[in-house]
């Protein structure tokens, strides 16, 4: 009786094994592509490239999220085999957080992070003590803060770095106040706030431009560059060059001057 418990032990533990091996076993990308990215931009340009890739052997599936967390998830459990709705501070940080082997096969465009408000026309008009949104997730709200460091309307601490929070706040003349909210929901709470630092691939569908409507922008040598992303050892596949390569394409830069004129996407060399 003592043998057949130890070898079902034996058996169990050999299959749990197998199991893990199995869900941390990258996928091999051979002639379909399945990339996962929020709507727009990502979307939009990866739907672009479609025939082009086809015709280099490659069936491209655009898979749509709307969130920052499950794009990730499903690229470590193998679901799909690259993504893009990400800049590489996030990627690092999600790595960090989840003990994931996340990389990027190249960088693709930026999306100008921008101030926004329905009730202010300009910096000067925010009053004392204003509410601000901002994202909730760790390089978004640091990527926030900084943002309105640079418009001047807070200062943080020298170390606060990429992953600022409010508590790294140390002068804030106008005494604003923040509310931290997932990215996705900030275009929909601008109403209830006096300003929201909203990221590109959410201000976009609200029909909001940043050199329109914001009442201040990034700068164009932002470090938040996106990027796609593959599990480490795919970044050299052929399939996944050929998606980087095709959304650098002429047509791409073409279309992108054309669909966001006022600089809403920048792409990168």
């Amino acid at each position: 009786m003592r043998k057949i418990f130890v070898t079902l032990l034996v058996l169990v533990a050999l299959t749990s094994f197998v199991f893990a091996q199995g869900a941390n076993e990258t996928r091999e990308i051979t002639d379909t592509i399945r990339v996962g990215a929020t709507p727009d931009p990502h979307g939009v340009l990866l739907n672009l490239v479609v025939d082009d890739l086809a015709e280099e052997g490659y069936t491209l599936e655009v898979v749509e999220f709307t969130d920052y967390v499950t794009p990730n998830e499903a690229l470590e459990a193998g679901e799909i085999d690259a993504n893009y709705f990400q800049h590489l501070p996030y990627l690092e940080s999600f790595n960090a957080e989840r003990g994931y082997d996340l990389v990027s096969a190249g960088g693709i465009h930026i999306e100008p992070l921008a101030l926004y408000s329905t009730k202010y026309s300009a910096i000067e008009d925010i009053p004392d003590g204003a509410m601000i949104a901002i994202p909730n997730d760790p390089t978004n709200e640091g990527r926030a803060l900084l943002l309105l460091q640079s418009a001047g309307l807070i200062k943080l601490a020298d170390d606060a770095g990429l992953e600022a929070v409010p508590q790294d706040i140390v002068e804030n003349p106008k005494n604003l106040r923040f509310r931290e909210i997932e990215a996705a929901t900030l275009p929909r709470i601008m109403e209830d706030v006096d300003g929201a630092v909203i990221n590109g691939n959410y201000a976009i569908p609200a029909g909001l431009i940043a050199t329109r409507d914001g009442l201040y922008v990034e700068g164009a040598d932002s470090p938040y560059v996106n990027v796609i992303a593959v599990k480490s050892g795919n970044e050299t596949n052929p399939a996944i060059l050929a998606l980087v390569n095709a959304l650098k394409s002429d047509e791409v830069r073409d279309y992108v001057s054309e669909r966001y004129p006022n600089g809403e996407v920048i792409l990168v060399d």
